[in-house]
């Protein structure tokens, strides 16, 4: 079997033995499932060793025929857009299991087996190439993380468990009318050869907003973001960790993988749109942050902040082509990759912060920052990591939550000076949120009898936490390697769309 196969099929074949394996004997599921993650991600990382950083071609490419009737092939390849994502989610895995070790009580082989199989149809949404094949890890998804959501929740875990089935099934169903009608159109269902059609403005418009409608379900972007609060809310840690760092990244991927390339005159025509909404996420999500009682919504809402970056950096192209010309290539490049690089950072930095979320709710069993006060006083440890992954939310220099955002404000700056001070709120808000949480939380004498019983983070949580602020740190001081996988696909990238404006 392929590398790429072996990374999707691994882990799923691991989720269906833990599941047979059941709950009778002594914790075979927890030591599986984090034999079968740490497995997958040391096979993930040849993704990184044998990868060519000079080429934007796919890379690691495997073809076979799966449906011939329709020209549907299992067709899988990555290149320096999608392996950093992949690497993301193998990363992340164990991380999931080792933080639900001791948390989950209540059908553990039924929770790890869901988290396995959910990472190996990620892995396998990141790598297609084919779209039908696309479309259906996309759609499999679903269906591990709204019984990860809907068992292992909170109170109101059916309620937001609907609410985030409807939002992303009912968006993607726009997405496969437009992917059969590009296959009409070439007669492949091939992403690449979508990329090829010379499709005329009113096409290209429709499957955009198609495709829009899908992808900025899944970002999520204003106003269709409300499914992400209620979901974060009520699912338990693990589960908030794989849907902010990962699942949200799917909407991302999209617009680069499909709205960029295919349509890149609806791009242009309606980009305005795009950076609205981008806008209307950093700036009035901020706000909306600030208010927040509850420490999981308030991060939740942070990451709809955060990602509006992401599209902002993609969509600001078009900007800066009608202010500049074709004369400054390297701030469309910069855009683009500081969108990228805003995703893996975002991927970290919510993650660990999720992380410490659960750490305090699986001690006091409340998410509300009234309930706290003074923790650092009984956990000091926790404390200064928490305090870390706060400032790195708030995009302090030297940690990665720095690097794409800057980028983004930079290449916004050649688009509008406008664009860049309203990007730029961010990291007054971004502190703003963030910091207020952490005073409440963390600082000051302790609060309540709850807080003085508390005690610091077990060898597994301080592993884990530990582990990510080093990666959070080492993006943030040294984002070249990163920066160069990526380069060549995005120059790629930049080189097809412009070819429109020719």
């Amino acid at each position: 079997m392929e590398l790429l196969s072996t990374i999707i099929w691994l882990p799923i074949l691991g989720g269906v033995v833990i599941l047979a394996l059941g709950d009778q004997r002594a914790r075979p599921d927890r030591w599986l499932a984090l034999a079968v993650s740490v497995v997958t991600f040391l096979l993930s990382l040849a993704l990184w060793t044998d990868f060519d950083f000079s080429s934007a071609r796919m890379q690691f490419v495997e073809r076979l025929p799966w449906i011939s009737t329709f020209n549907v092939y299992y067709y899988l390849g990555v290149d320096g857009i999608s392996t950093p994502l992949i690497l993301l989610t193998t990363f992340l895995t164990p991380m999931i299991v080792i933080a639900g070790w001791e948390a989950i009580k209540q059908r553990p082989a039924q929770y790890f087996a869901a988290f396995l199989i959910l990472e190996g149809l990620m892995i396998g949404t990141f790598a297609a190439l084919d779209a039908m094949l696309f479309y259906v890890f996309w759609e499999a998804m679903l269906i591990p993380m709204f019984i990860i959501i809907g068992v292992w929740g909170g109170e109101r875990r059916v309620y937001a468990t609907l609410k985030f089935f409807l939002y992303t099934f009912l968006g993607s169903v726009l997405m496969l009318v437009a992917l059969v009608y590009l296959y009409l159109q070439s007669g492949s269902y091939a992403i690449l050869d979508f990329h090829d059609l010379p499709l005329a403005s009113t096409e290209q418009t429709l499957i955009f907003l198609a495709f829009l409608i899908a992808f900025a379900v899944k970002v999520p972007m204003w106003p269709v973001h409300t499914w992400l609060p209620d979901a974060h809310v009520e699912a338990p840690t693990g589960g908030s960790v794989i849907l902010a760092a990962v699942l949200l990244k799917m909407g991302g991927y999209g617009f680069v993988r499909f709205s960029l390339p295919i349509t890149p005159d609806a791009s242009s025509a309606l980009d305005w749109l795009l950076i609205g909404l981008s806008l209307i996420a950093v700036v009035y999500i901020g706000f909306v942050a600030l208010v927040q009682q509850d420490m999981k919504k308030l991060i939740a809402y942070s990451s709809i902040a955060h990602m509006g970056f992401v599209t902002l950096g993609f969509f600001i192209v078009w900007a800066i082509l009608a202010n500049n010309g074709m004369e400054d290539l390297s701030a469309i490049s910069m855009g683009v990759t500081g969108g990228m690089v805003q995703m893996i950072s975002h991927g970290l930095i919510s993650g660990a912060l999720f992380l410490c979320v659960g750490v305090l709710y699986d001690r006091m069993h409340s998410r509300q920052i009234a309930d706290y006060g003074g923790v650092i006083n009984t956990m000091p440890k926790f404390s200064a990591l928490l305090v870390f992954f706060a400032l790195a939310n708030a995009g302090l220099p030297g940690t990665s939550g720095f690097v794409g955002e800057f980028l983004v404000i930079l290449a916004s700056f050649q688009a509008s000076f406008w664009y860049a001070f309203l990007a730029a709120t961010t990291l007054i808000l971004g502190a703003a949120y963030t910091l207020w949480m952490v005073k409440r939380v963390v600082f000051g004498d302790i609060a309540n009898e709850n807080v003085q019983a508390l005690h610091d983070m077990n060898h597994r949580e301080g592993l884990i936490l530990i582990v990510l602020a080093i990666s959070v740190l080492a993006l943030g001081l040294y984002p070249a390697p990163l920066v160069e996988m990526m380069e060549p696909s995005i120059d790629n990238l930049i080189a097809h769309i412009l070819q429109s404006k020719l």
